[in-house]
């Protein structure tokens, strides 16, 4: 084999291992929740949104808007929600839920206000807590009638 051969062979050996290497490239970031920082307790925000917590009897919460207000276009709300039912309400939704690990993802300001886990979790109860164009993820604390919500809408 000719001398230029192997070099070349080398050259494009070399250009392919080199291109290989870079670093993968980082997905998407989550968009970061801002808002005023204040927890609230109101009832009537929750309930109007989310027809499912009609019977809630207290709620510590925190809402706001998703990604950088600088950027023109339609916001997307989110809300972070720990909300305690009636012991009625808790029955009839804990059924089709099953054991989860995770904790719920809320905002610095109602973490430390968070149930014991471990929680209750599925489509299920996440259906139930979705409406008006607020899609929820929901966690029902296993040993409290306390829900969390980690909600969106526009």
């Amino acid at each position: 084999m000719p001398r230029t051969t192997h070099l070349a062979a080398a050259a494009l050996l070399l250009f392919t291992t080199a291109c290989g290497t870079a670093a993968p490239e980082k997905g998407p970031t989550m968009p970061t929740k801002s808002g005023t920082g204040q927890v609230r307790t109101d009832l009537e925000p929750l309930t109007t949104r989310f027809p499912a917590l009609a019977e809630a009897e207290s709620a510590r919460w925190m809402s706001g808007t998703l990604g950088d207000d600088r950027v023109p276009g339609p916001s997307t709300y989110w809300i972070d929600a720990i909300v305690t039912l009636p012991p009625s309400l808790v029955a009839k939704l804990s059924p089709n839920a099953h054991d989860d690990k995770a904790e719920p993802a809320v905002v610095e300001g109602l973490q430390d206000q968070l149930p014991d886990g471990p929680y209750l979790t599925g489509p299920t109860l996440d259906d139930a807590f979705a409406a008006q164009g607020w899609s929820a993820t929901a966690y029902l604390a296993k040993d409290a009638n306390t829900v969390v919500l980690v909600a969106k809408g526009q």
